[in-house]
C-alpha cells in the first residue's frame, strides 16, 4: 500500500479575502503539479484570523476547474452549523463537476463563539452534529426524504464511502470506525491535564488502536494524520521565516505555555520545522505517522510567504514524499 500525500491550507496570508483564494487555488495547483495527492481545507465562520473560509464547497468548486487529478477535501465542514441536506446536494454536485475528486470531512466545530449565530449553543454541538450525520448520509443513500417521491438529486451514493470524522477522544474514532468512515487526526491537540508535555504520538495512537479495533470486516482502514511541517532549503533560513509566526501564536496562549524558547515553542505547537533533513528526522519521532493510510501537511502557525509556501511544497514532494509514501497496512500497537 502507498500512503497518500496532502497538502492543507488554511488560507491565512494576511492579504484581503480575494487575494487570500487566489493564493490557495495557486499553492493547492502547485502541489498538485508536485504530485501531491490530495488537498484539503478547513471550514471556519467569522474569525479572519483563523481561518477565513466560510464556505469551502463553493472554494473547491472554484479549484475543480483549475485542476486535473488532485482530490479536494474539506478538513472539515462544521456540519452542526449547516443544513444536512444542501450539504448533500452541494457535495454532489461538486463531485460530478470535479469528475469525482471530493472527499467530505466533517467535524462537530471547536470555537464556542461562532454557534450562536446558527441558532446552537456549544454544548449542542454534538447532538446537532450526529442527527446531520445521519440525514447526510441517508441522503447520499437514495433515502426517500420527507416523501416517497423526494430523492437527492444528483444521487451521489458514491459520497457516503468517502467520509472522514475528525475527532480528539477514542470515543469519536470508534463512532468513525463504526460508521465505515476514515479517521482525521489533527496537526495537534490539548493535553490532558498534569501532562503538558506528553508527545502528540502518545495521544493519538490510542485513538488509531480504538478506530482500528472497532472498524468492522471488511472495510478499509483510512486515517489521516495532518501535521504542521514547514520546510526551507536551510534550516536557518527555516527558524527564521517561522519564528515570528510562531511567536505571535504563543502570545496568544501566554501563561499556558512552558518556557520561551523558539524550539520550546515548536514542540508545544507539534511544528515540523528546518531544512529537509532536520524535518525529515523530526517526523521520523512520530509513531503515529507509520500507521496512517494519509498524511497532510500545512503550514499553520508557521506563517511563511507564498513563495515559501510553495517552495516548502516542491521540498517535501522531492526529498520526504518518497519514504513517507512506503507503509504498511494499518496495524494494532502490542504494547
Amino acid at each position: 500500500m502507498s500512503r497518500r500525500l496532502g497538502f492543507f491550507t488554511r488560507l491565512l496570508d494576511k492579504v484581503p479575502a480575494k487575494q487570500r483564494y487566489q493564493l490557495a487555488t495557486e499553492q493547492i495547483q502547485h502541489a498538485e503539479r508536485c504530485g501531491f495527492d490530495n488537498a484539503w481545507i478547513a471550514q471556519h465562520h467569522f474569525h479572519q484570523d483563523e481561518g477565513g473560509l466560510p464556505s469551502p464547497l463553493v472554494f473547491l468548486a472554484h479549484v475543480a476547474a483549475q485542476t486535473r487529478t488532485i482530490r479536494l477535501g474539506t478538513a472539515i465542514i462544521t456540519l452542526p452549523m449547516e443544513n444536512a441536506l444542501r450539504v448533500a446536494e452541494d457535495a454532489a454536485v461538486l463531485d460530478l463537476l470535479a469528475d469525482g475528486r471530493l472527499e467530505i470531512g466533517l467535524g462537530s466545530g471547536g470555537t464556542p463563539d461562532s454557534f450562536l449565530p446558527f441558532g446552537l449553543t456549544f454544548a449542542e454541538r454534538g447532538a446537532a452534529f450526529a442527527d446531520h450525520l445521519h440525514t447526510l448520509l441517508s441522503a447520499w443513500r437514495g433515502d426517500s426524504l420527507g416523501h416517497p417521491d423526494n430523492h437527492l438529486y444528483p444521487a451521489a451514493p458514491q459520497l457516503a464511502g468517502r467520509v472522514w470524522i475528525a475527532t480528539f477522544s477514542t470515543e469519536g474514532a470508534i463512532r468513525a470506525a463504526q460508521g465505515g468512515h476514515g479517521l482525521m487526526l489533527s496537526r495537534t491537540q490539548p493535553r490532558p491535564a498534569g501532562q503538558p508535555e506528553l508527545p502528540l504520538d502518545a495521544l493519538q495512537n490510542p485513538l488509531i488502536d480504538a478506530y482500528l479495533a472497532a472498524l468492522p470486516a471488511g472495510i478499509a482502514p483510512r486515517i489521516l494524520a495532518s501535521r504542521t511541517a514547514f520546510v526551507a532549503d536551510s534550516d536557518r533560513y527555516a527558524r527564521q521565516v517561522a519564528e515570528p509566526g510562531i511567536r505571535q501564536q504563543a502570545a496568544q496562549y501566554r501563561g499556558e505555555l512552558r518556557g520561551e524558547r523558539f524550539d520550546d515553542l515548536l514542540a508545544q505547537f507539534d511544528a515540523h520545522v528546518g531544512g529537509i533533513d532536520q524535518v525529515q528526522h523530526s517526523l521520523a519521532q512520530d509513531s503515529a505517522l507509520a500507521r496512517v493510510t494519509d498524511i497532510s501537511f500545512q503550514v499553520h502557525s508557521v506563517e511563511p510567504s507564498h513563495a515559501d509556501t510553495l517552495r516548502s511544497i516542491e521540498l517535501i514532494a522531492q526529498h520526504l514524499a518518497p519514504a513517507l509514501r512506503v507503509a504498511g497496512e494499518p496495524h494494532r500497537r502490542i504494547s
